[in-house]
């Protein structure tokens, strides 16, 4: 049924607890300790500027290379027994760059595990797919990364919860909001979504993830193709090689679990 309300007030926020896979911890934003920072917790920092300090609570329980059933499965009991009073929830994506999945059959089981969530925890915030139109190994799937995403938005007007759409965040479709993998963000990357979900939640930000990047100089035939090919072979054919022998990323990877805000603050600050 329709939620009678969709409006999200931040400043009842108290805790936060982040499910999901490597967008959600962080891949491709290092952080001083060899820990990825990531859009999610600098999503904690500024919820957690709002609170007393020392009062705001949060937890990272997402890593890479999970599936959605691995996220219900291993994250969402965790993050229910938190009980926090917001949630972010962003699954399905890896689901959906395999070969043969059904975006359909994969929103049915995000829509499941959306019903549990926000019958035990405050609010949900979900997360659509990006523009895959400039990755190389995933512009093939644009078409069933929206169909996706069409679920997506739909599952969330009817159970009220906030959409981070990444799809329309067009300034991540700089290179520059990459790293250097094509598959993950970048540090400047995840400092934008994390704008863009502060304002989805109706925070004031402290600056426009829209805001457009500045000039760099044009690239020529060569320095690109030399790029193209020093991409391939360090990050392609390892990422084909682990698909083949069915191991994933995540691997004996845990989870952050509970972080403090201020240090994740103070990563971002000595990174500035």
């Amino acid at each position: 049924m329709r939620a009678e309300s969709t409006s999200f007030i931040p400043d009842t926020f108290t805790s936060y607890a982040a499910v999901g896979d490597s967008f959600t911890e962080g891949v491709g934003d290092p952080g001083p300790d060899g820990t990825f920072v990531g859009w999610a917790d600098r999503l904690a920092v500024l919820l957690d500027d709002r609170m007393p300090e020392h009062t705001f609570r949060y937890a990272n329980l997402a890593v890479r290379g999970k599936l959605l059933d691995q996220v219900v499965a291993d994250q969402v009991p965790l993050a229910k027994k938190m009980g926090p009073d917001f949630l972010s929830f962003c699954a399905g994506g890896n689901d959906i760059i395999r070969p043969g999945t059904d975006p359909d059959e994969v929103a049915e089981r995000f829509e499941r595990a959306v019903v549990d969530l926000t019958s035990a925890v405050g609010t949900v915030m979900v997360t659509t797919g990006f523009d895959t139109r400039g990755v190389p190994v995933l512009k093939h799937l644009r078409g069933k990364i929206a169909t996706y995403n069409g679920h997506v938005r739909a599952i969330a007007d009817r159970y009220g919860c906030p959409v981070l759409d990444l799809w329309s965040l067009k300034t991540i479709q700089d290179r520059r909001a990459w790293d250097g993998d094509r598959l993950h963000l970048s540090a400047e990357g995840h400092t934008r979504v994390a704008l863009r979900a502060a304002q989805v939640l109706g925070l004031e930000v402290p600056a426009d993830p829209d805001q457009p990047w500045p000039p760099e100089p044009p690239r020529g035939t060569l320095e690109v193709r030399r790029d193209d090919i020093n991409w391939a072979r360090e990050y392609l054919v390892p990422w084909f090689g682990r698909r083949l022998r069915g191991e994933s990323s995540g691997d004996h990877v845990e989870a952050k679990g509970s972080v403090d805000p201020y240090t994740v603050r103070m990563h971002i600050e000595s990174a500035s």
